[in-house]
This record gives structure tokens, C-alpha cells and sequence, in this order.
């Protein structure tokens, strides 16, 4: 693959293909059917390749200090054919498993490597497991620079947006360069010269559209337009980052996870995440493309803060965002104040 796009490399790996990084070529263990296992790992010793945090879920606390804190691969052994390779990434087993064996396990060889194909597994909205096979002609390459690199947006079309009880608004449209993500920034009004009231929403399927009471982020989102608009102008990112950059379906699973008794932080880890996945430097891109460089932030959030003024992106003034709990989301809210840092 050339250039910077990854949105075919990620739609392979989506759709159980082969693709090569560095020196790995990887498959994913949730989209990778049997026909497809039998002609690149005929042989049936393809070991798995699983996050950091999806080895400590496992109890592999030993074997992740020994990886430096990294990636960690479970060798292919007698009792871990593809079925119970399948069944081990995937937490919704967890409560009911009994492992027959003891995973041997080691340090990716090359690791760099290894972060980057998690790293795309995640961007592909599956979970992060993948098989390490042998290189393959059908391999789609990726380009690990273009992992690493900042993000960049860019605006792909604009339009006047009327809405109920608010001023004037326009919605732009941005694309982000290198995986082909649509966000939107919604324009309410003019600020003039000082920064403007500016809210970093990530879309919440549940929350805005179906209005979950699992969350705050629909009635986040309203209060924000109703603040943006009394304060004279602002501006609201509505960011593909569903599920603090984990994606729906994967999000759901950590609903599931949550009706067990998990928290939203120990889901995300079970799942194989981090407590938060999500980059504000796409944020930042689109407010640089609107031509502004110091906003205030509607916000609870520290590391909103963090990740703007890190990307370039000057925070003058961070603007509370508090709204009411309900039983179902009491927890949740809690949560991201005792183990996610969020302020009151």
C-alpha cells in the first residue's frame, strides 16, 4: 500500500485478510473464517498475538512484565486449537471458561510492529487479537508511519444546518486523511475575537440517537449546543471516536461485560483496551482548519485539556460540563471521577 490511507488496510483486516507490517503479516482471530486459517496457517501453529491489557485480564500479569509491558504472544500448543484460541480473546467467555493448559507465552519479536497491528485492529473496530502467520502474496501492506503519524483533517463539505431554538449554525464535514473518518464540527454563531466555547463531543450511538440512561453523553451533547448558543457562538466536534475510541460493537461488548458487574474502565481492559482509547489530535486538526488556536473547553475531562494543548491547541479557560445523574448512571459517572481523573 502506498501513501497514508489505511482505510483499505483496515477494511482487510475487517473482512479476515491477511496484512503485512514490518516484518509480521497478522490476521484477525474474530474475522479470520477457517478457509482462510487452512491456506495461510495450514500447518496449524499461527500463534496469537493479544494487547497488553487483555494479557493482565488473562492472569498473564508474569508474562506482560516480561514483554517490557507489551503486546504479548501465546504460543500455539495441544489443547489451543483455533475454536479455544478464539474462545481465549473473547471476554464474554471469561466467567465460564476452565483452561485445560498453561499458555506459553513470549515477547512479540518485533514489537514496534506488533503495537502498530493492535493498534490497527483497534481502528477496525475488532477486538485486539490477531494471528501471527507466515508472510503471504495476499497480504495488504500497511504503513506503520502512517499510524504513528498526527492526524490531519480536511474540510470535505459545508452547509447551513437550521435547529430548534438555536442561533444560526453551520455543520462542516472533515475527513480524516489517513483512515477515512467523517467528524463533524457544528458552527453556532459568531464569537468574535476572543477564544470561543468549544465542546470535544464523541459520538455515542446509545446515548445521542436512542438516549441510553447507561450514560451522560446524550444529555451532554444537548446542554452543550443550549451553553455554546447562550454564550453568543462556539463550536461542537462531534468525533468518530465511538465508545472512547473503541468502537460500537466493541463498546457493546463492554456493556455486556458492565451487566456482569464490571466497571467501564475494567470492560475496556478486559476487552483488551486501554481505560481510554480515543486521540484529541483529529480535534485539534479541525480547529486549526477553522482557523482557531485558543478556545475555551467545555469540559471535565483533563485529558481533553492535555490533548488539545499538546496537538498545538491553546486552552485559555476549561468550562464545566456537569449534568444530572440518573440510577442507571450513577456508577458510571462516579467512575470516571475516581479512576479516570474526571473534575467535579
Amino acid at each position: 500500500m502506498s501513501g497514508t490511507a489505511l482505510g483499505p488496510v483496515l477494511a482487510a483486516l475487517a473482512g479476515g485478510r491477511p496484512v503485512r507490517i514490518g516484518e509480521l503479516t497478522v490476521l484477525s482471530v474474530e474475522t479470520a473464517d477457517d478457509a482462510a486459517l487452512e491456506r495461510l496457517d495450514p500447518d496449524h501453529t499461527a500463534p496469537l498475538l493479544i494487547s497488553p491489557e487483555r494479557a493482565a485480564a488473562l492472569g498473564l500479569a508474569n508474562q506482560r512484565a516480561a514483554a517490557g509491558g507489551g503486546p504479548v504472544v501465546i504460543r500455539c500448543a495441544g489443547w489451543l486449537d483455533r475454536q479455544a484460541a478464539r474462545t481465549l480473546v473473547d471476554p464474554s467467555h471469561d466467567f465460564a471458561r476452565v483452561t485445560p493448559g498453561a499458555p506459553e507465552t513470549a515477547a512479540p519479536g518485533h514489537l514496534a510492529d506488533a503495537r502498530c497491528a493492535l493498534t490497527l485492529a483497534r481502528l477496525a473496530g475488532l477486538i485486539p487479537a490477531l494471528w501471527l502467520i507466515e508472510s503471504s502474496e495476499e497480504a495488504i501492506e500497511a504503513d506503520a508511519a502512517a499510524i504513528a503519524a498526527p492526524p490531519k483533517a480536511e474540510i470535505a463539505a459545508r452547509a447551513r444546518l437550521p435547529l430548534a431554538g438555536l442561533a444560526e449554525a453551520q455543520v462542516v464535514a472533515f475527513r480524516e486523511r489517513s483512515t477515512g473518518d467523517a467528524h463533524v464540527a457544528l458552527v453556532l454563531g459568531a464569537w468574535g475575537e476572543a477564544p470561543p466555547l468549544v465542546r470535544l463531543h464523541s459520538e455515542c450511538l446509545t446515548g445521542d440517537v436512542f438516549g441510553s440512561l447507561k450514560c451522560d453523553c446524550g444529555p451532554q451533547l444537548r446542554e452543550a449546543l443550549r451553553l455554546i448558543d447562550a454564550a453568543g457562538g462556539g463550536i461542537l466536534l462531534y468525533l468518530r471516536q465511538e465508545g472512547r475510541g473503541i468502537g460500537l460493537v466493541n463498546k457493546l461488548r463492554a456493556y455486556a461485560l458492565q451487566d456482569r458487574g464490571l466497571d467501564t474502565v475494567d470492560a475496556n481492559r478486559r476487552l483488551g483496551f486501554a481505560d481510554d482509547e480515543r486521540d484529541y489530535g483529529v480535534a485539534a486538526a479541525i480547529l486549526r482548519a477553522l482557523k482557531v488556536g485558543a478556545v475555551r473547553l467545555l469540559t471535565n475531562n483533563p485529558a481533553k485539556v492535555a490533548g488539545l494543548e499538546s496537538a498545538g491547541v491553546a486552552v485559555v479557560e476549561r468550562v464545566g460540563h456537569h449534568m444530572p445523574v440518573n440510577p442507571h448512571n450513577a456508577d458510571y459517572v462516579a467512575t470516571k471521577r475516581t479512576r479516570s481523573g474526571h473534575l467535579d
